[in-house]
């Protein structure tokens, strides 16, 4: 990492303070923004924030490896970068930036199908990386077949459905300030999106038999065994950050059940306000291969491009390599049920309550 991304950024709550002060308003307040009340993006802090750790001391953590699982895999830390749509609005080339960070620091990309510079160009940045292609349904059956194809062309190692946007939810945030999303406004289909329901999953998996299917946005454990029933490889535990249906569950309070009802026949891969090395770390004790990052990468997206996504990771990577070495274990494969404990959060939940020191005053800091 050079220097000059290195020094500006010794934490991660420093790219939140940059990507703010680089940001228009209005791009800002789509980032940390939520639906309504933003109730559930809350609530998605407060169930991390309600576990606290149970360490162990006195073994040899001298050596410690931090590497997870994708699809069978193994990858530098169990982490991914989710998909979010309008990057381009984050950094002039969209999300390539982050997919060439991502494949050079060895995490895969979830590549959005509403954010540019679109399917094939975000495979070429990402090169030999690993990665998913996401799609919100905009067609038919047949103009799904055709994305899949598309998609396989290109050297994506699975398929997304994102399955918690039948409707589109209303982002006051963006509303009351009167910002229009670009991809709102090209977005033409809703209703098939509206429509895909069980039968459209069965039916994609009976042509591709071969793509690894993903859906993004299951909330009960009664979604995640009719997911296993269909045959899907991941189930994707996710409340899109918050910004779908207000005032659900927190997505790692919902973990533990989806789980439980998967019963090791799936992958679980969660998402949802996933912030810091703790919460990758306590998301891996309660049962997940991989957690999403959104929010997070994109402030070091709009910090710094490329070299603040690399940062960023290279940060977190320090935060996780911390924290096992604490709870004296020096894999993730050691970690079980006993190292989490129940608690009442001590702060207020907010979508940066990761973050207490944004208010910081620094005069090295640029």
């Amino acid at each position: 990492m050079s220097s000059d991304v290195e020094s500006p950024f010794q934490t991660l709550h420093e790219f939140v303070k940059e990507a703010k002060s680089r940001l228009s308003p209005g791009n800002w307040d789509y980032l940390v923004g939520a639906t309504e009340t933003e109730t559930t993006m809350m609530r998605n802090r407060a169930a991390i924030d309600a576990l606290a750790f149970r360490p162990r001391v006195l073994r040899d953590v001298s050596s410690i490896d931090l590497s997870g699982r994708f699809l069978g895999q193994k990858i530098t830390l169990p982490v991914m970068l989710a998909p979010v749509g309008g990057l381009e609005n984050f950094d002039p080339e969209g999300g390539a930036p982050a997919a060439r960070a991502a494949a050079a620091f060895g995490v895969p990309i979830m590549v959005s199908s509403v954010s540019m510079p679109g399917l094939e160009p975000m495979a070429t940045a990402s090169g030999a990386g690993k990665k998913v292609f996401q799609l919100y349904v905009r067609g038919d059956s047949a103009w799904i077949d055709e994305i899949a194809r598309r998609a396989i062309d290109a050297g994506y190692d699975a398929f997304c459905f994102t399955v918690d946007t039948a409707i589109y939810s209303r982002r006051e945030r963006d509303i009351a300030k009167r910002f229009v999303k670009p991809w709102r406004v090209r977005a033409t289909g809703q209703h098939f999106q509206a429509a895909l329901n069980w039968d459209e999953i069965k039916r994609f998996k009976d042509s591709f038999p071969n793509v690894k299917v993903v859906l993004k946005g299951i909330a009960t454990a009664e979604d995640a065994l009719l997911a296993v029933e269909h045959g899907v490889e991941v189930v994707y535990v996710s409340n899109h950050g918050g910004r779908q249906l207000d005032h659900g569950r927190g997505s790692l309070a919902v973990l533990p059940e989806v789980v439980k009802a998967v019963d090791g026949r799936a992958k679980v891969w969660v998402d949802g306000g996933f912030s810091r090395g703790t919460d990758v770390v306590k998301a891996i004790i309660q049962g997940a291969e991989l957690v999403g990052l959104g929010r997070l990468y994109c402030y070091a997206l709009a910090a710094a491009g490329e070299a603040g996504v690399a940062r960023m990771l290279e940060l977190l990577a320090t935060e996780v390599h911390e924290v096992l070495g604490l709870l004296g274990v020096t894999s993730f494969g050691q970690l079980d049920s006993s190292y989490l404990h129940p608690v009442a959060p001590v702060v207020q939940p907010h979508v940066h309550s990761a973050f207490p020191l944004t208010n910081l005053t620094d005069p090295g800091y640029r």
